[in-house]
């Protein structure tokens, strides 16, 4: 069964359509990065901040009042008329929504706990579904009104990747037509002081591949498709999943399991890696992260396919990233571009020699024919890895 991504919404530190979205990334812009205005971060912690005035959530959904479901609900609105026509043909109850998260609305409770602490009370308005894991898609299907299987996977920085895997399964068993599927996160204090903690974070803007990396910037984004059987622009080919469980946090240096499921996502895809155009790069900007890729990359593609971490513009936008980086993907094939114009690794850095040679894009790089083919990787805590293959229909 072929099923096809119809439609796409986003928005992220590089614009908030996919027009503004796909020429800022072909530029390698990076002033969507502004020093984070959030409480106990240390000074000069640089973040991937949205910058646009987010729609409001009507009073009757209050309780999910956040940030991250006006994420979602502004992404939601550039594919709402294929959305509604999904709903019209095949029903409410035959449409589904399946989302990746990482830290939901907790920005809400930090905000919340903080007002308690000065006022001695929690916030009137304040609802605990506002911070909660699966209040996304509960809060997509009530403002839908669709009543198919809503849910969310939060596996930290592969969750939204694994919600095609689920989205997809849900299609293929009968039990839906379409799927809303994605992710959203958005920046708070939990996320950016844990991974301070943790050492992860830049001293200034990341460097993918550098030899002076030093860690992430964290960023925010939402980032919604419609899967579906109707033929539509883009095909959902292939998804490979490892876990090797090797440490909490650091990557298994030798990459058996992420080579595994590159390897298994273009099995499913019934590709060879010489047909892959373009690889997007889970490309942390950490040390240990871009060593155990660029090897990986490495053993399974050799040095010549044009690959590129968009997390030098956009910042890492955890349990969204995979979606959003997907979603790179999918713009870079609907471009109707015959040059293949390709999204460059962006790091104002020299590469790191010491890594395994990669084909790294430069800006203004370009395939030079139409990009047919491409796929993304991303990885998280614990070992939790995923890549998946879209190609044109």
């Amino acid at each position: 069964m072929k099923l096809y991504l119809n439609d796409l919404g986003l928005l992220c530190a590089v614009g908030n359509s996919k027009a503004e979205v796909i020429k800022r990334l072909l530029a390698g812009d990076r002033s969507g990065f502004v020093e984070t205005d959030l409480t106990g971060a240390a000074p000069g912690v640089m973040v991937g901040q949205v910058n646009c005035q987010l729609p409001e959530i009507d009073q009757q959904y209050s309780i999910y009042n956040c940030r991250n479901n006006q994420l979602l609900l502004a992404a939601l609105s550039q594919i709402r008329a294929t959305v509604d026509g999904m709903i019209g043909r095949f029903g409410v109850d035959r449409v589904g929504v399946v989302l990746g998260t990482s830290t939901s609305g907790v920005r809400t409770t930090e905000l919340a706990l903080a007002y308690e602490t000065e006022n001695g009370a929690l916030p009137d308005d304040f609802h605990y579904k506002q911070q909660q894991m699966g209040a996304g898609a509960d809060f997509l299907a009530a403002y839908l009104g669709i009543n198919g299987p809503a849910y969310t996977i939060s596996t930290a920085c592969s969750s939204s990747g694994k919600a095609f895997a689920s989205a997809r399964r849900l299609i293929k068993l009968g039990l839906c037509d379409a799927v809303i599927v994605g992710g959203a996160d958005s920046l708070c204090n939990l996320t950016v002081n844990g991974f301070a903690v943790l050492e992860s974070i830049s001293t200034g803007l990341c460097k993918p591949f550098g030899r002076h990396r030093d860690g992430i910037n964290i960023g925010e984004a939402a980032s919604l498709f419609v899967l579906s059987k109707e033929t539509g622009p883009v095909e959902l080919q292939g998804i490979g999943a490892t876990s090797d469980a090797y440490h909490f946090s650091a990557p298994d240096p030798a990459g058996t399991a992420v080579v595994r499921a590159m390897q298994l996502a273009l099995d499913d895809a019934g590709k060879i890696p010489d047909e892959i155009d373009y690889l997007n790069l889970h490309g942390t900007a950490t040390v240990l992260n871009d060593a155990m890729e660029s090897k990986s990359v490495n053993a399974l593609f050799g040095a010549k396919l044009a690959a590129s971490s968009s997390k030098g513009m956009t910042g890492h936008t955890l349990g969204a990233a995979a979606a959003l980086e997907l979603g790179f993907c999918w713009l870079l094939l609907t471009r109707g571009d015959g040059e293949g114009e390709l999204i460059p690794n962006i790091n104002d850095d020299e590469l790191d020699s010491d890594l395994a040679p990669l084909n790294l894009v430069e800006k203004g790089g370009k395939l030079g024919r139409r990009i047919n083919a491409c796929q993304s990787n991303s990885f998280a805590f614990g070992g939790n890895n995923l890549s998946i293959v879209i190609a044109r229909a």
